[in-house]
């Protein structure tokens, strides 16, 4: 973590070779229009344009007593103006460098300094070929030159139209021998294009549109690639647009290369730059008119770094920009902005005393930033804190600010909870735990200086903040890493960063970060969710996953598409469906059919709380899948499956009808073989929907064996007959008792399904069948046993027969009998 130090001065011009005039003409007020330093720091261009004198004119200052001739430039109107003052590296000689003065029509003069000689003239040469071409900007790097050149047409009389497309990017080798100067071959890199300013990073050009009265073409920037021969269209307000290697001349031209994207580029909004200026990496400093500071990576992508105070900004105040190391420094209306562009975070604001200051380069010295001012050069060191016990102040708020989220959401009250009052109110003991924890841990301090609880809790977390270091020191890693090796670094960030946001609650923010990611680094993403959820094929071939049932959770229990809204944000379970799709889709169906067994698991049937209490997971993956811009035949087959994985008769009917619709007759008759041992129900459903295609076409004849198989024990031959019936196709065109198209149904077809059924056994005989088959019938009545009661002894005696006559009824109950 830096922090500024103070300003102070680190010469007075003493030490300046005509410092005195210097100083002089920066007190009079004859502010310079250009200063700039050589690479070596040892000295001083100064370009004065529309000051007096009345000629403008460059002279370079020596440093540090350097002895021999000065230099000094002056022109005269109607002379061709200055348009760049360069130090392009030497090759001969590692470390040197000259100076390459260029003008407008081309005319360019190379200087170099010589040891107790001082400043020589080494050659003029011409930059262009044509007489009338005129260069408006100009840009170096290394050892070669890049600029924009005005051919003006023949006929004075062109469209206004046609003639703003009459510039052209154009590059060529200046080297410096032994021999003297040689030019390389001139090369055009764009063709028939508008005006651009030109300015060039390490490894990449820039080209800012410099006029905004063409509307299409001052709605993007372009970004010329060497080593690749590519140019790159890319917005602010849109990002990444398109890009095309240049293989030949003809695919330079400017037109050709919009031509693919005019309807994209006609709905961008409008540039506003106000101010751009080359970091010291690869990227572009962009200032909008509203202050906004943005960095324009040469890839396209563009980040938000810090918001200049001051609301708009107006047509002619200047913005300086320049990065040392880490720091952007910025300097606005005698303002001196210090952020770190990696955070974003201010780290000093000083008011100045003079309101215009140049930069100057500080030598080997990324901690300090040099000022030019009228009373002479000032420096801002940069250190590290002494008192190293203090936690790093990005970090504590970003605890506090957390917490202060945590808490809200957790809150009964009405009232806004902030960081100020978090961290006055002393009733939320966590993030003042955290903090210290973090401040012993992360400076690897002794744990003897915190409190005992919070040793108890240092040694629980010490996992976590192991971490959390590791993951920082990758980050860093990224950032520093050679273009070789960035994406390696980056696969394994994107991993420890989806690992450790289903580790956490998995809320509308975090799912916004993970459609980031997955839309920013999609193979990395992709890599990442197989090693969370463990995902492999076993010995059978068959996917299985290893996934804890917390992860599980997170995958299918996070916010829905109803809760999140419709910004473009998608659940994490469509995420996950969506990479499978572009990876392996092959997985896709196993997938979902795995995410189905743990939800049978985890939650009861149709249970509100759980996933499929609302939208099927099946639904949910095929709606990824209707998402896809082009349709193909794999498309068909993917939806095939996904219906037969979920086993819901809904869909497994749906997924029947769609082979029907297809005329996949032996994966019809398959499929209604294999699902109909899940349900009588479904069993019922799926042979009537084959009888009524039975009935209207001679497709499934070679498969009747396997079809009558299929009857439901409950369906009779009336049932039968009235499904054939209601499918007959029309006989309108053919009266004849036989179709001569031979596909008509015939008795004979239908003979053999009507015997399998007429000779099942009735249910009603099924249902009495055991009773039926008894050895005895009715079962023989159990022994009687007969009691003669002894009180009345005149019983005893025989009685004399009496006649009766019986009922009608109790007939009827001896013959049952």
């Amino acid at each position: 973590m830096k922090r500024a130090g103070t300003l102070r001065q680190v010469s007075d011009f003493s030490d300046f070779s005509r410092g005195h005039w210097l100083q002089e003409l920066l007190c009079r007020g004859e502010e310079p229009s250009h200063v700039q330093s050589s690479p070596d720091g040892q000295h001083l261009l100064v370009l004065q344009k529309s000051r007096p004198p009345p000629q403008p004119r460059v002279v370079a200052f020596q440093r540090h007593g350097i002895g021999g001739a000065d230099l000094e430039r002056n022109w005269q109107p109607p002379q061709p103006a200055l348009v760049g003052l360069l130090f392009l590296q030497n090759p001969v000689t590692l470390g040197a460098w000259v100076l390459a003065v260029v003008w407008e029509h081309g005319r360019t003069e190379v200087w170099h300094f010589v040891l107790a000689v001082g400043w020589q003239l080494l050659q003029t040469v011409e930059l262009c070929q044509g007489a009338r071409a005129r260069i408006v900007s100009v840009c170096s790097q290394g050892a070669s030159l890049v600029w924009c050149e005005e051919r003006p047409p023949l006929d004075t009389n062109s469209d206004m139209s046609k003639c703003a497309f009459r510039f052209c990017i154009c590059t060529r080798a200046l080297e410096v021998g032994e021999q003297g100067v040689r030019l390389g071959t001139l090369r055009i890199v764009l063709h028939n294009s508008p005006e651009y300013q030109v300015l060039a990073s390490p490894q990449h050009v820039f080209l800012v549109p410099a006029t905004t009265s063409f509307a299409t073409t001052s709605k993007f920037l372009l970004i010329w690639h060497p080593k690749k021969a590519k140019l790159t269209i890319t917005a602010p307000s849109a990002g990444f647009i398109h890009s095309k290697v240049l293989r030949s001349g003809s695919e330079s031209d400017f037109r050709k290369l919009l031509l693919g994207s005019v309807g994209l580029l006609s709905g961008l909004a409008p540039l506003d730059i106000h101010t751009s200026a080359v970091s010291n990496g690869e990227g572009l400093l962009l200032v909008s008119r509203k202050g906004d500071v943005n960095m324009m990576e040469p890839d396209g992508t563009q980040r938000h770094i810090f918001d200049l105070e001051g609301g708009p900004l107006a047509e002619g105040s200047p913005v300086q920009l320049k990065t040392f190391g880490s720091i952007l420094a910025c300097v606005l209306a005698g303002v001196l902005y210090l952020v770190d562009q990696n955070s974003g975070r201010l780290i000093e604001k000083k008011i100045l005393s003079m309101k215009e200051v140049h930069f100057l380069e500080s030598l080997g010295e990324e901690d300090s930033i040099q000022l030019l001012t009228q009373t002479g050069i000032y420096s801002f060191s940069f250190s590290k804190p002494e008192d190293s016990s203090r936690p790093e102040p990005c970090l504590v708020e970003m605890v506090f600010e957390e917490a202060c989220r945590y808490y809200q959401r957790r809150s009964l009250s009405s009232s806004k909870l902030t960081v100020e009052k978090l961290k006055k109110g002393g009733v939320f003991q966590a993030p003042v735990a955290l903090t210290a924890i973090l401040q012993h841990s992360l400076h690897q301090k002794p744990a003897r200086g915190l409190q005992d609880t919070y040793t108890k809790l240092l040694s629980t977390m010490s996992l976590e903040l192991q971490s959390y270091t590791s993951l920082e020191l990758l980050k860093t890693c990224v950032v520093c890493a050679p273009e070789s090796e960035v994406e390696s670094y980056c696969e394994e960030l994107v991993e420890q960063e989806v690992s450790r946001v289903l580790c956490s609650d998995m809320d509308k923010d975090n799912l916004a970060y993970l459609n980031s990611v997955f839309a920013s680094f999609p193979k990395a993403a992709w890599k990442a969710t197989r090693s969370c959820l463990q995902l492999q094929q076993n010995g059978d071939g068959l996917l299985v996953a290893r996934a804890t049932p917390e992860v599980w959770k997170k995958v299918l229990g996070g916010p829905q598409q109803e809760e999140v809204g419709q910004n473009g944000v998608v659940p994490l379970f469509e995420l996950i469906c969506a990479s499978f799709l572009r990876f392996k889709p092959k997985w896709l169906p196993s997938f979902v059919e795995l995410t189905q067994q743990y939800v049978s698991v985890s939650w009861a049937y149709s249970s509100k709380e759980g996933p499929e209490g609302r939208v099927p997971l099946y639904k949910r993956a095929l709606g990824v899948l209707a998402r896809k811009n082009k349709r193909s035949v794999a498309d068909d087959e993917m939806e095939l499956e996904l219906l037969l994985c979920s086993k819901r008769p809904k869909a497994v009917l749906q997924a029947l009808h769609l082979l029907i619709r297809l005329k996949q007759w032996q994966r019809v008759v398959e499929v209604a073989e294999k699902f109909s041992k899940l349900s009588p129900l479904l069993n019922k459903e799926i042979f009537t929907t084959l009888l009524a295609e039975f009935a209207q076409h001679r497709e499934l004849d070679p498969y009747l064996d396997t079809l009558w198989q299929l009857c439901p024990t409950e369906l009779t031959t009336s049932d039968i007959l009235a499904v054939v019936l209601k499918h007959l196709p029309d006989s309108q065109g053919d009266p004849a008792p036989f179709s001569s198209k031979g596909n008509q149904l015939t008795v004979g077809l239908l003979k053999p399904l009507l015997q399998r059924v007429m000779q099942r056994p009735c249910i009603q005989d099924e249902m009495y069948s055991d009773a039926l088959q008894s050895p005895t019938f009715p079962p023989p009545a159990p022994p009687r046993e007969h009691k003669v009661p002894s009180k009345v002894a005149a019983d005893d005696a025989p009685q004399p027969p009496v006649a009766r006559t019986s009922s009608p009824s109790t007939l009827a109950q001896d013959d049952t009998a």
